[in-house]
């Protein structure tokens, strides 16, 4: 048989679990900046058909490295992405260059310049 005390104790558990289900997530968004569409799930980043410029590291000394990494992948300065050789670096863009065609993409492809 249960002592008195044993019910307490898995009452107040199970009431404990069921508060907890209910708290929200701190970390969502309020649904005032929650589009009326999307206020449900997460709001996508807008994607883009070509190849995406995540970084670029050029080194400050002689001799260095400069590297891009593009959808992901490390491309060094003169190497091959996906049949386009990494021709051209700067601090915001690379330039991909694959027999006539090429393709520059820029770290900040939203941002407009300021002067």
């Amino acid at each position: 048989m249960v002592d008195i005390v044993n019910l307490h104790l898995i009452a107040g558990a199970a009431a404990l679990v069921a508060a907890a289900q209910g708290l929200p997530d701190p970390t969502r968004p309020p649904a005032s900046v929650l589009s009326p569409a999307v206020a449900g799930s997460l709001v996508a980043a807008p994607q883009s058909s070509g190849p995406q410029l995540q970084s670029v590291l050029i080194a400050r000394h002689p001799g260095g490295r400069h590297v891009a990494v593009i959808d992901g992948q490390t491309v060094l300065l003169g190497e091959k992405y996906k049949g386009a050789q990494l021709t051209r670096m700067t601090d915001t863009e690379v330039v991909l260059v694959n027999g006539k065609s090429r393709q520059v993409l820029k770290l900040y492809p939203t941002a407009t310049p300021t002067k």
